[in-house]
């Protein structure tokens, strides 16, 4: 008698599921990207299609990135449109920006230029680029589909945000030609946060020195951070706009590891069920 997938959801076959998550992260390189037995990835694999990672994946980041790209949307407009209405709050947003400006110097200006350029439009695709080559000849699959899809869901979000949300950028002498009306939110910042700092803390998940561990986690912060403020340096974003980055960046960021971690529970739910055909084979010659 052959063996369902779906079966794998009834108590009896629950601890051969578990099992097969166990042996996945037991040999995996990326911890922070293989599920929990019996937690909401496991869960989502099996609703959507329990044994096809791919599917699960894509269903995974698809329903991810319209989520996000629609809260992105409704803080966009609730900021523009009613936070910063109010007169004090649209005040201090433009006070730091002019605090920042006003603290140039030729030094802080080069440095904005490194934090920008990190961040920018060259380095990231050039980063994935090499990545995507070296995790797909090494066949680490899902961390190829993280590096690639991370970026793909904070871009999209990104670009779809700023296509309808229109917020005119600091009033202050800006350091590069970009357009003016496109303040809102810094797709330097979210860039950094979730391919970047997501970089770094998958790899501190497969690190176990504590020292190290602790250095990973304070880059993945740092580096957003100096990010940030050279794009407000460099007067392109209000403080308003690096904050809606970094969220939209950690979303980005969650999105892609629930995916990576459900595309994990749907390959053991077809792990186990291999076994049990197998076993059943067996037992059916004996």
């Amino acid at each position: 008698m052959a063996v369902d997938v779906a079966q794998l959801e009834t108590p009896l076959a629950i601890e051969p599921t578990a099992r097969a998550i166990e042996d996945r992260r037991d040999g995996s390189w990326a911890p922070l990207l293989e599920p929990t037995s019996g937690g909401t990835a496991e869960r989502f694999a099996a609703a959507i299609s329990p044994g096809h990672p791919i599917r699960v994946f894509l269903a995974a980041i698809l329903s991810g990135y319209a989520i996000l790209l629609g809260l992105t949307i409704a803080l966009g407009f609730l900021l523009t449109r009613v936070i910063l209405k109010i007169d004090a709050v649209a005040a201090f947003d433009e006070r730091v920006s002019r605090a920042l400006v006003r603290e140039r110097t030729g030094t802080t200006v080069d440095l904005s230029w490194v934090g920008s350029t990190l961040a920018g439009g060259l380095v990231i695709p050039a980063l994935v680029g090499v990545l995507l080559v070296v995790f797909l000849v090494s066949k680490h699959w899902r961390l190829a589909a993280f590096t690639l899809f991370v970026i793909c869901v904070e871009s999209g979000t990104y670009r779809g945000a700023s296509l309808v949300v229109h917020r005119d950028r600091p009033d202050v002498k800006r350091l590069e030609s970009l357009p003016v009306d496109a303040s809102y939110p810094s797709g330097h910042t979210a860039a950094s946060v979730a391919l970047l700092g997501g970089l770094l803390i998958v790899l501190a998940s497969r690190i176990h020195n504590s020292a190290i561990k602790i250095i990973l986690w304070s880059l993945a912060v740092a580096i957003p951070v100096f990010v940030a403020w050279s794009r407000m340096l460099r007067g392109m974003h209000h403080l308003t706009d690096v904050a809606a980055g970094a969220l939209m960046g950690i979303a980005a960021l969650c999105i892609t590891i629930f995916a990576a971690r459900a595309a994990g529970a749907a390959a053991a739910q077809r792990d186990a069920a291999e076994a049990a055909r197998s076993a059943e084979s067996t037992e059916g010659k004996a």
